[in-house]
């Protein structure tokens, strides 16, 4: 589904978190593209992601999971297999409209909690300085900032920000 018809989608209270399906790779790509665009720009690397999330993120042992409101896709979340026992929190992201509802926190909490299930030891994202919001949440749920001599090289121009979870 396009940004732009997500934008006119009616939004009720209830938020449901259900995994990737089949047929959602439009939505998937939507929601991301449209929030990468209104803060970054487009980089290769999510391209790679979004124009084939089946084939790298879900094939290679991660999972994407969809957030609904009224049946309609309003927030998704990704997790890459980093081996090791380790997820990468990646590709999330909530339609601007339903925004500041506290959905983005349940996202992730979801994730958090499925990733447990899936028996990750560590869970590791990369955000940027400029998402204090996002940060706040990150932290909220137990995400630590990495020291330097921690932090690998990022295939993403706007990361600066690394934090990780141990589970």
């Amino acid at each position: 589904m396009e940004a732009a018809k997500l934008e006119n989608m009616p939004v009720e209270t209830t938020v449901a978190f259900r995994p990737f399906r089949s047929g959602d790779e439009t939505a998937f790509k939507a929601l991301n593209e449209a929030w990468i665009r209104l803060y970054f720009a487009m980089e290769k690397a999510d391209l790679k992601a979004l124009d084939d999330p089946e084939g790298y993120i879900l094939k290679p042992g991660g999972a994407i999971v969809i957030a609904e409101s009224g049946g309609v896709p309003v927030g998704t979340c990704a997790l890459l297999a980093m081996g090791g026992g380790g997820f990468e929190v990646a590709k999330m992201a909530v339609a601007e409209h339903v925004q500041g509802q506290g959905i983005g926190k349940k996202l992730l909490a979801h994730v958090i909690e499925h990733a447990r299930a899936l028996g990750a030891k560590r869970m590791y994202l990369e955000t940027n300085h400029k998402l204090q919001s996002a940060i706040h949440v990150y932290e909220s749920l137990g995400f630590r900032h990495l020291p330097p001599e921690k932090i690998q090289p990022s295939p993403y121009a706007r990361a600066d920000v690394y934090m990780e979870l141990s589970l």
